[in-house]
């Protein structure tokens, strides 16, 4: 645990429309407690799913799920890692493939760019992830370097970790990073 007042930097929670993101607040409330500034976004979808106002009063920030207008506030602080849970079929998929239709998709496609680290977790059915084009997909995001947390042997309903080993994964990832000499992986720039 980090010390009183210090944090481990800036954490993206993306989510997507399933299941689990009706109980994000609980992966914000650990992310927070391990010392992270945590910024929620959302795919359109996905806003549906989660407890935005309850995210808003825990993260004292806005949720994003939409490119901001000319004009608006300023965008998010660069991130330290990024969280992609829960992440559906689609958006998996529009990844990597870089269709960045969405503003979720978009900032994770540049936020690739920029080495931070991910941790994506996939839900989904059954049928969807015996679909070629997922596995395809999560190759392809292997490649560039996101950490993915899914076993396609589990039933359905024990696919998704725990938030706990979402945590552990991510600290075990961002450790390795840094003991890799890679440091700090902040965005150099403001985030749309």
């Amino acid at each position: 645990m980090e010390a009183p007042g210090e944090t481990r930097g800036v954490l993206y929670v993306v989510a997507c429309a399933a299941p689990a993101a009706a109980d994000l607040q609980a992966l914000v409330a650990l992310a927070q407690e391990a010392g992270w500034q945590v910024h929620v976004v959302t795919t359109p979808m996905g806003a549906r799913f989660v407890d935005a106002p309850k995210l808003e009063r825990l993260t004292g920030d806005q949720i994003r799920s939409a490119y901001r207008m000319p004009g608006d506030p300023k965008g998010l602080p660069p991130a330290d890692a990024v969280i992609v849970a829960p992440a559906t079929f689609n958006t998996i998929n529009k990844w990597a493939n870089g269709i960045a239709d969405t503003f979720a998709v978009g900032l994770l496609c540049e936020v690739m760019g920029f080495g931070v680290p991910i941790l994506a977790v996939p839900l989904l059915k059954d049928a969807l992830a015996r679909h070629l084009a997922f596995g395809r997909s999560l190759d392809v995001l292997r490649e560039m370097g996101v950490r993915v947390l899914f076993d396609p042997d589990a039933p359905s309903h024990a696919r998704m970790p725990s938030w706990e080993s979402i945590m552990r994964e991510l600290h075990s990832a961002v450790g390795r990073r840094r003991s890799q000499g890679v440091g700090n992986c902040s965005l150099k720039r403001e985030r749309t």
